[in-house]
């Protein structure tokens, strides 16, 4: 019974082994649409797809990152400025690139555009701290994808769509988490919906690396207003000292734990985009694959033990 078993299972990781390695012959005629290319995974991701000859479209939010990306690219690469919160600039893109792939339609979108803060204790934030954050990172993303689905069905294209592991496991508060969670829902219905039309959508799920999201001296910062406004009960509650040891927590995982090879979230996208058949989900960095992905499958107690031995206490704690 065992060996069957084992047979089984080695027969089914080999033929996974080889079927995931098989990829595209041609990427010339590919057309490939990018948010967020200013700086981070979709500047590099950009670069490195035009320099395998994709035919990269590349939006940016402000004029200074596209024209730098064309300064560090070939002719091939166009940009266009977008931001993902204005159904304006949606529709602009949307009209531009139409022009750019004709009939053959669009081949890759890639949401990479997002926003990090802010973050920190679920009290600390207001309405609007989640406004802001699900306007670019859900709501952003939901949109930019539903405008470009009839270039994408036209071509039987891929969607990629950027995570965090704090899409599986809720480590703090702020629309940070939140955000990621509903990547991961939305991302699965539309997965299963463009099934039928031949498009295949991909979910990448790095854990923490250095990017200007995880710059420190924003994080401080951030946190800093967020307990300055707090009232003088609440603030008595948590004590003097969490807000330190809050950003102590901060400096361990962004100066420890954080990883700085932005290629092993750019390697997963780019196999998404030219993998014969591209994986539903993708884990980027030793933390992710190894800490908090297997965390994220525990029990919820489990969990939530593990991250209160992580996170201070405040001083008016009752248990």
């Amino acid at each position: 019974m065992w060996c069957c078993v084992l047979l089984i299972s080695v027969v089914w990781a080999v033929v996974w082994f080889f079927r995931d390695r098989q990829t595209l012959s041609n990427f010339k005629d590919k057309y490939i649409f990018i948010t967020g290319c200013d700086t981070g995974f979709g500047n590099m991701l950009a670069k490195k797809l035009d320099k395998k000859g994709f035919q990269v479209l590349a939006g940016c939010l402000t004029q200074k990152g596209a024209d730098s990306l064309e300064r560090t690219s070939s002719p091939n690469l166009r940009t266009i400025l977008l931001d993902v919160t204005s159904s304006k600039s949606i529709c602009k893109a949307v009209e531009w690139v139409k022009a750019e792939v004709g009939r053959k339609g669009l081949f890759g979108l890639v949401n990479n555009a997002g926003i990090g803060s802010s973050i920190g204790p679920t009290e600390w934030m207001t309405v609007e701290d989640y406004r802001k954050v699900m306007a670019v990172n859900t709501f952003g993303m939901i949109e930019v994808s539903l405008a470009f689905l009839p270039l994408l069905k036209q071509a039987h294209g891929r969607v990629v769509n950027m995570s965090s592991v704090l899409g599986r496991l809720s480590a703090n508060g702020g629309g940070y988490c939140i955000s990621k969670y509903t990547v991961e829902a939305f991302s699965d219905s539309l997965r299963r919906d463009m099934y039928h039309f031949g498009v295949k959508v991909s979910i990448v799920e790095p854990g923490f690396f250095k990017t200007a999201m995880t710059d420190l001296g924003s994080i401080e910062a951030s946190l800093r207003q967020h307990w300055d406004r707090m009232s003088l009960e609440a603030q008595r509650s948590y004590g003097d000292q969490f807000f330190h040891s809050y950003l102590k927590v901060q400096k361990f995982i962004m100066n420890i734990i954080c990883d700085s090879d932005l290629s092993k979230v750019t390697n997963c996208m780019e196999h998404a985009l030219q993998a014969k058949h591209p994986r539903s989900r993708y884990s980027a960095g030793w933390d992710a694959k190894f800490l908090w992905l297997p965390v994220s499958y525990l029990p919820a107690f489990l969990v939530d033990i593990f991250l209160s031995m992580i996170l201070p206490k405040p001083a008016q704690r009752v248990r």
